[in-house]
């Protein structure tokens, strides 16, 4: 670890202050002010849209003005989104409040690079480590997001307002942190030559690993989202109070990133594959537990091993994606993985909101096993690839 990966690591956690937050209080927010009920989680959605289609334009602002630049620029957007999003809580008006949401997305996938930024940042021996530990920055959002949203949840007149106008406080302050971290010389301006930037993004997107990496990233994120994002509606639909609400994303954002301090250590010494295939049993265990019953330690110990099951998995993911491109490839390669996460994601905010308000608890997490059965095919795949004999 250095001094920018350092400052990098707490920029994370603020990121995830931001997403934790948004996470606890946009399906309640949003509950309060839609029209119909199954509306509830269109913030959220709309938040992980924002991001999907803000990545074509992050991927262009990473290559034309470097790292730094372009980051900055989503804590900027971070800022005035928060804002806005505080106006439109305060005004009751639900589809300002969306709209809000939609441009917050920009620094959702802005934000989304800094493991990749992590692993330039290291040494070529340490990448797995640097984007392992880089994440386990989410550990201040883990504790700061909930707590956040619960403490701020009556500053103004409108519920969870004031959690709004804290977020662009914290964003202020990654802003300020991220002055001081350097990535290097902005990138020269590329030639016309071919070579310049690598092989055609179709030609990457083929390789199984590519494939794998992929929708092991998204899938898995997906199913994460999918069951925290409808958690909060749960919970209060079970008649379990916002604290204990609070209390449940925090040990599940715990769940997320405290194996970050090992994680990377643990991929370097056993490899991607196996640690993947470990973070998709936790996961279906999380869902075992969940559908074992709907009190305060089931929510608990199934949010937490969802959590666990994560970091596993997509950090899993992350790593197995560094193999599939070249340098020269990285904005597009991983523009184009941050957009299937985004795109997943997208599904899974709306259906979590439509699936718990209509069907319930139990049906949205017998669902959540399809994508995890998906998951459990491609990475068997790609194991049977890589024993493959490769032909001379």
């Amino acid at each position: 670890m250095n001094r920018n990966l350092w400052l990098l690591t707490i920029c994370q956690g603020l990121f995830l202050t931001n997403n934790v937050t948004f996470m606890a209080i946009n399906g309640l927010v949003g509950l309060s002010l839609a029209p119909f009920g199954w509306m509830a989680t269109l913030p959220l959605m709309a938040y992980v849209v924002g991001g999907a289609m803000s990545t074509v334009l992050v991927s262009q602002t990473q290559s034309r003005y470097g790292r730094k630049a372009s980051f900055q620029m989503g804590l900027g957007v971070a800022v005035l989104s928060a804002l806005l999003c505080c106006y439109a809580a305060n005004s009751k008006n639900f589809w300002l409040l969306v709209a809000a949401t939609v441009v917050a997305g920009y620094y959702n996938a802005n934000a989304q690079l800094y493991r990749f930024a992590a692993a330039e940042l290291a040494a070529p021996a340490f990448k797995e480590k640097a984007i392992s530990l880089v994440m386990a920055g989410g550990l201040l959002g883990a504790v700061l997001g909930p707590n956040l949203a619960s403490k701020t949840r009556s500053l103004l007149d409108a519920p969870f307002a004031g959690a709004y106008l804290a977020l662009s406080v914290v964003a202020l302050l990654a802003m300020a942190l991220m002055a001081y971290v350097s990535f290097g010389p902005k990138p020269i301006k590329a030639s016309s030559s071919a070579l310049s930037s690598g092989r055609p993004l179709g030609e990457i997107m083929r390789q199984p690993v590519f494939i794998v990496a992929a929708a092991a990233g998204a899938l898995g994120y997906g199913v994460m989202n999918l069951l925290m994002a409808s958690t909060p509606i749960a919970m209060q639909m079970c008649g379990l109070p916002f604290s204990s609400v609070a209390w449940v994303l925090e040990w599940h954002v715990i769940g997320m990133f405290a194996p970050g301090f090992f994680t990377g250590h643990l991929i370097k010494r056993y490899g991607t594959l196996p640690i993947m295939a470990i973070g998709l049993a936790l996961n279906i265990g999380c869902v075992l537990i969940a559908l074992s019953g709907i009190e305060f330690k089931q929510f608990l110990m199934a949010l937490f091993l969802l959590g666990l099951g994560w970091n596993f998995l997509f950090t899993g993911a992350t790593t197995l994606a560094l193999t599939a491109y070249q340098p020269e490839e990285k904005d597009k390669a991983q523009g184009a993985l941050n957009f299937c996460v985004f795109a997943v994601l997208a599904i899974s905010s709306l259906t979590s909101g439509v699936l718990v308000t209509t069907q319930g608890w139990t049906l949205l997490n017998l669902g959540s096993l399809v994508p995890l059965s998906l998951t459990a095919l491609l990475l068997g795949w790609l194991a049977f690839q890589q024993r493959k004999p490769q032909n001379l």
